[in-house]
């Protein structure tokens, strides 16, 4: 397909020759979550199984493992040209989950197996898509991106809604070892997506507003491997970024450490628990692909990247507030299902928007290390902060309100990030800016 009908591009906001890297965007993106949401309800009834008490150890070994893990990628960045860098790390990952796969074989019912798994699959969900929003936004405009990271976004979200119902049909018949090869397979092809999108790049060159698009594709980034860090301290931009991905992850956290309580009180039975998780899941992300396909774009291109940053924030300082005054497990699931739901469709597509604005070696260096440093460093320190206020207050009323204020502060830091991306996007397209 090398174009779109006009009916077609205006139903989803396109332009004709752009309906081939929307396609292969949302082929990258489906293939990628469907393969990693197969395996996310097995990750979430291990760290149960674990116990609720533990899991701010589970999530200090993400951030430790997220730390060994950053420079290895901050080397290869270097060495290797953007084209490649995904398919490399999505190789290495191919080769991870048959390795698990041989080990769920030989030690079924491992205990620290399986705590391995969780830390892994963790550290491979955020470097992995991570990398996928880094090709979008080197391929990408920030005008392009506008209107079209949501609906590429889309893929994920139907990944995320199908890769649940594989993994609960498949299971029996093949295994979590046969789920885990397939997840390998799957990983591989979302790859080659990616490798297509590049390809589409160089067919039809970029927008006058792109910062970074006619820079050699073939040339690698450069730098060393702590690049990314070093660019995030220095630019008070990157460091904005930084800060609402902290208070993202807390947010997040908070929530993950109530749904793991509530879990453990109210559905003891872990195949139980299996099911409610991906039941969750697949509303969540129901939701998010009627958002992304339709709303996110327009209201983005419309009304600016910090509507799409701050609508979430309130909505969740809200749901704190409701959860503190009446903690029910039915409001639980109200607010964990917008919270979701409002990330993949709002607040991914508007935080990945923000890069479209910033040199190309941010664009994979920078941005991972606020990917995963950062956002794992906020898990950990909030997932202590979480243990914590419980252990102060027995109730746990005190921690969402503590929560309540953090996501309103979320919000005023992405009101603030909505009007610099606004301001850098201005200059990017004035004649004499520089490139």
């Amino acid at each position: 397909m090398n174009a779109a009908s006009p009916r077609l591009a205006g139903l989803f906001n396109l332009e004709p020759n752009e309906a081939p890297a929307v396609l292969a965007g949302l082929l990258m993106f489906f293939l990628l979550f469907a393969g990693y949401f197969m395996l996310r309800p097995v990750r979430e009834t291990m760290g149960v199984a674990g116990g609720v008490d533990n899991l701010q150890w589970l999530f200090t070994g993400t951030f430790v493992a997220t730390l060994v893990a950053l420079p290895l990628f901050g080397w290869l960045a270097s060495k290797v040209s953007r084209r490649r860098i995904l398919p490399w790390v999505y190789g290495f990952f191919v080769l991870n989950l048959l390795g698990f796969a041989i080990a769920l074989l030989t030690w079924p019912n491992s205990v620290w197996a399986g705590r391995v798994f969780y830390i892994w699959l963790s550290v491979f969900n955020l470097l992995t898509i991570s990398l996928a929003w880094s090709v979008l936004a080197d391929v990408f405009a920030s005008g392009e991106a506008k209107r079209l990271f949501a609906l590429i976004a889309g893929g994920a979200s139907i990944g995320g809604l199908v890769g649940p119902i594989l993994g609960t049909v498949l299971v029996e018949p093949i295994g979590h070892a046969g789920l885990l090869i397939l997840a390998a397979i799957m990983l591989a092809a979302s790859a080659q997506a990616a490798v297509w999108l590049h390809r589409w790049r160089d067919r039809n060159p970029p927008p006058a507003d792109s910062l970074s698009g006619h820079e050699p594709r073939g040339r690698p980034l450069g730098g060393n491997p702590f690049a990314g860090a070093t660019a995030v301290f220095a630019s008070p931009y990157l460091i904005g970024i930084a800060v609402f991905v902290l208070l993202l992850a807390t947010v997040s956290t908070f929530l993950y450490f109530e749904q793991a309580r509530m879990m453990a009180e109210h559905f003891p039975d872990r195949a139980r628990q299996t099911q409610v998780f991906g039941l969750i899941d697949s509303v969540v992300q129901a939701l998010a692909i009627l958002t992304q396909v339709f709303f996110t774009g327009r209201i983005a291109q419309k009304l600016g990247v910090g509507v799409l940053l701050v609508a979430v924030p309130l909505a969740v300082a809200a749901g704190f507030l409701w959860l503190a005054l009446a903690p029910e497990f039915a409001v639980f699931v109200i607010v964990m299902v917008a919270r979701r739901a409002g990330e993949y469709a709002l607040v991914r597509p508007g935080r990945e928007m923000l890069y479209t604005v910033v040199p190309v070696e941010q664009k994979y260096k920078a941005k991972n290390f606020i990917d995963t440093v950062v956002y794992r460093g906020g898990d950990a320190l909030s997932g202590w902060i979480k243990r914590g206020l419980d252990l102060v207050a027995e109730h746990p009323a005190l921690a969402m309100f503590t929560g309540m204020f953090i996501a309103l502060g979320w919000g005023l830091i992405g009101a603030g990030l909505g009007r610099a991306q606004h301001r850098r996007e201005t200059h990017a397209r004035q004649p004499d800016a520089a490139p």
